[in-house]
């Protein structure tokens, strides 16, 4: 039997809720590339929040596209905040919050919250299970992948764990995850990154050293290194507390919001002195297929309580970080398995859909909205979504890069194909000039004609020079043609795209090339 596998069907992962009451801790230990995280901490010793938003959340009653209202009114008028309640954005006007998301509004202003629109990947997944796993793991829809992209990261720089783990060199995770299971994000290619302890006597056993012998057979081997990793996690526990411990004071968070409890918790952790890197905490309930909304106010209900304990949680947990004097050095992101579907159904909510927005936040986060508000078909059927404009695994090689200074060869053989980046941190992070291409909102790259098309289009469009793509993908997220030119010369080019046994319909087209890139909608209409 295969360690892996051992380790997988016993399902256990090692708890430390001893630490601090009501939590269950899953120390994570460290493991080419993350070297670059690791080596002179002084000189890097950046922190990722991960904020998972379970369920799949509802981005066009989060971020909402003020610009799109007359066809979002006709798309979900049941379930479609007032546009007299939508909270405006500093320097945006066509873009607003969700009423219960005031502290968030704030941060904004403040330059310390941004907003990354139409993130997704192609041929998007439905299902929970299926499309966490994509996201965590950062595969194709298409192939499935036994490692996360940060358990990957993690993975070469002490391959030895979790033997002589930790010690004077790595005395500290370099992951936590606050919760009772251990994401796939953090899954290595030998071992799981964490396993767990919630037996007693087994807990018993562990604090005293008191085993009973072992049988010297795959079984017995395989029980051996469990309670090595037992053994590990009771020495994380010590550090953790002892970090905990250090921290005697923190600025206000609201109560009987968990979310905001966890992140209080990594804020105590972080000043405490642990050189974690990576932090991963999670709020579910979003899976709003009924309900979404109350009925005589939709400004209320599931989803708005959902999103004000967001808002508050973030807010509240930024603040602390500057009452520690520890701002500078953290960031966070939301993300969730996907978004909801364009159209609202009789239920007062709504179906999985395909792309949404992400939100990041930190004081060295870039301000502002990357990319465009999603285009909302006048007339939205029930099986329309919104198209994808940046892939998820952008976001993550921009984090790598920017933020943990992983150099893009490096980055490569963690994500297995070049994304392109996204200017998210300041230059304080690692780079000492950021492009501000995605900034530019007004500038239009293509022009396609005809539109409406009978069986081609001819595009003019901007290049940088080099690889350009053009994907074209149905109102399902699926990618129906992709073409691709090889060699372009910097400034106007021109190519024809053609389409044979296309149904006519709506599609939308996109364009990228190296950082730059464009959505747009295309119409095929019948000869």
């Amino acid at each position: 039997m295969e360690r892996r596998t051992f380790l997988k069907n016993t399902g256990k992962l090692i708890s430390l809720g001893s630490i601090l009451p009501g939590f269950v801790f899953t120390a994570l230990p460290s493991n080419t590339a993350f070297g670059a995280l690791m080596a002179g901490a002084q000189e890097n010793d950046n922190v990722l929040v991960l904020i998972q938003l379970n369920g799949g959340n509802d981005g066009l009653n989060t971020i909402i596209p003020i610009d799109q209202y007359s066809a979002l009114s006709n798309a979900r008028s049941n379930i479609l905040i007032p546009e007299n309640k939508v909270l405006k954005l500093k320097g945006f006007d066509k873009t607003g919050l969700h009423p219960s998301m005031q502290e968030l509004q704030t941060l904004f202003n403040e330059d310390k919250f941004s907003i990354i629109q139409n993130v997704g990947y192609p041929n998007q997944n439905f299902s929970h299970f299926r499309s966490t796993d994509i996201w965590m793991s950062g595969s194709d829809s298409n192939e499935v992948l036994n490692t996360g992209w940060l358990g990957r990261t993690l993975n070469h720089e002490f391959p030895n764990f979790p033997n002589g783990f930790p010690n004077t060199e790595m005395p500290d995770p370099l992951a936590i995850q606050i919760g009772f299971t251990v994401s796939t994000v953090f899954q290595g290619p030998t071992v799981p990154m964490a396993v767990s302890l919630a037996d007693p006597d087994s807990f018993y056993e562990l604090v005293n050293d008191t085993y009973a012998p072992t049988n010297n057979n795959a079984i017995g081997k395989e029980l051996l290194y469990v309670r090595t990793i037992m053994r590990q996690a009771n020495a994380y526990n010590t550090v953790i507390k002892k970090a905990a411990d250090q921290v005697k004071q923190q600025s206000t968070y609201p109560s009987g919001n968990p979310l905001a409890d966890q992140l209080k918790i990594v804020a105590k952790l972080i000043k405490g002195g642990l050189k974690t890197k990576i932090y991963m905490v999670s709020i579910g309930g979003f899976d709003t297929h009924a309900s979404q909304v109350d009925q005589a106010d939709t400004t209320k209900g599931e989803h708005a309580t959902l999103l004000s304990r967001l808002s508050q949680a973030i807010f509240a947990f930024q603040n602390d970080l500057k009452f520690l004097n520890i701002e500078d050095r953290v960031i966070g992101m939301t993300m969730s398995e996907f978004g909801r579907r364009v159209k609202s159904n009789g239920s007062m909510g709504t179906d999985h859909g395909a792309s949404l927005p992400m939100m990041l936040f930190g004081s060295q986060i870039q301000k502002g909205i990357f990319g465009t508000n999603p285009e909302i078909p006048v007339n939205a059927t029930t099986n329309d979504n919104l198209p994808m404009h940046y892939d998820f695994r952008s976001v993550y090689a921009s984090i790598l890069n920017q933020w943990f200074c992983i150099p893009s060869d490096q980055i490569k053989n963690i994500l297995f194909k070049d994304y392109q980046t996204i200017p998210i941190v300041k230059s304080q992070g690692c780079s000492s000039e950021i492009l501000d291409k995605h900034q530019q909102l007004g500038k239009d790259l293509m022009l396609i004609y005809p539109n409406p098309f009978k069986d081609k289009i001819s595009i003019k469009f901007e290049s940088e020079g080099g690889l350009c793509i053009f994907q074209i993908f149905d109102n399902q997220g699926k990618i129906i043609k992709q073409h691709e030119i090889l060699k372009t010369s910097i400034g106007q080019n021109e190519c024809n795209i053609y389409f044979d046994h296309l149904a006519s319909g709506m599609y939308y087209l996109r364009y990228q090339n190296k950082d730059l890139f464009q959505v747009k909608t295309i119409f095929k209409v019948d000869d």
